[in-house]
């Protein structure tokens, strides 16, 4: 069951990013906290390659695996696999609410707009997976599912450490992140 606390500290992780981020658009809206580009890009980046391209994979591994056992929460799997495959879209209207502001940062409030919509369906989004669908898994996979399901974690971890190290990346956002989200060690360099 090693896979069901990876996915915990992933849903962890990603809140925390949407956290700061709320935090930050909030503050610079308020003009408490001038705006760092570069770490608004480097976190829309994290969400996309890290949430879409790295953590929904290895959950589709679990839940294909439950939908297989139960038909037990059939609903909720067909809305994750919904909302997994339109990843693309989601990230995208974020990315261009953020070349919005990029090409305008004087008016925050298009990309503040667009990240409140994405970070509301993430949060529904990670609810679902955590009251509904993880429940079921622990009821319904077998240990040898978890022992197979471990392994393709692994493999799947092994894979993203070789693309990039997002584990190197979430330290570099927490130290440019201005406190008290982060170490306020900003701006953010690459």
């Amino acid at each position: 069951m090693e896979a069901l606390h990876i996915i915990g500290d992933e849903h962890q992780s990603l809140g925390a990013m949407l956290h700061a981020i709320r935090f930050m658009l909030k503050e610079v809206a308020a003009g408490k906290l001038e705006a760092d580009l570069k770490l608004f890009q480097a976190m829309v980046h994290y969400l996309d390659a890290y949430a879409e391209h790295s953590h929904h994979p290895k959950e589709d591994i679990v839940f294909q695996l439950l939908e297989d056992r139960t038909s037990e929460g059939a609903d909720a799997l067909a809305k994750l696999a919904i909302q997994h495959a339109a990843a693309p879209q989601r990230i995208a209207a974020l990315q261009e609410a953020l070349n919005a502001y990029l090409a305008n940062p004087l008016d925050i409030s298009g990309f503040a707009k667009a990240f409140e919509s994405y970070a509301e369906f993430y949060r529904n989004h990670m609810l679902l997976e955590e009251e509904i669908v993880l429940p079921l898994a622990r009821k319904y996979l077998t240990q040898d599912d978890w022992v197979v399901v471990d392994a393709k974690f692994r493999v799947a971890m092994d894979e993203t450490k070789v693309r990039e190290d997002f584990s190197g990346l979430f330290s570099k956002l927490v130290n440019a992140a201005p406190a008290p989200i982060g170490f306020g060690d900003g701006p953010f360099s690459e």
